[in-house]
């Protein structure tokens, strides 16, 4: 169960690297304006909030990172604090701003809450 629990986390740091890429990179391209249906301009208009939002998953991405690689029972504690914060984020984000967010970001940390739990 450790196994999946790492490889469920990871997957949660890779989402979140590519949050943070596409927020803070791209969101006036393509890509962005392709997930925020936003026009150039109010891509444009946005973009700072996109960036300081992308920077935020990266902050996740860096904590679970970390409960990957701390001994326990440090690193238990970081990994179910930061996917804690996933899950948060991910329901807020889900009812507030589109209903896509919970099963992009919220039900990964849930499963990879639930392995983590259930691996310890």
């Amino acid at each position: 169960m450790e196994t999946t629990a790492g490889a469920l986390i990871a997957l949660v740091v890779v989402l979140h690297v590519y949050f943070l890429v596409l927020e803070m990179f791209l969101w006036e391209a393509a890509p962005g304006r392709k997930l925020s249906g936003f026009d150039a301009d109010t891509a444009r208009a946005t973009a700072p909030l996109a960036a300081n939002q992308g920077l935020y998953n990266g902050f996740l991405a860096a904590g679970l990172l970390w409960g990957l690689v701390a001994g326990d029972p440090t690193g238990f504690r970081v990994r179910v604090f930061f996917l804690a914060c996933v899950l948060i984020a991910g329901v807020y984000g889900g009812f507030t701003a589109n209903r896509r967010i919970l099963i992009a970001q919220a039900l990964p940390g849930a499963l990879a809450m639930a392995a983590v739990l259930a691996a310890h």
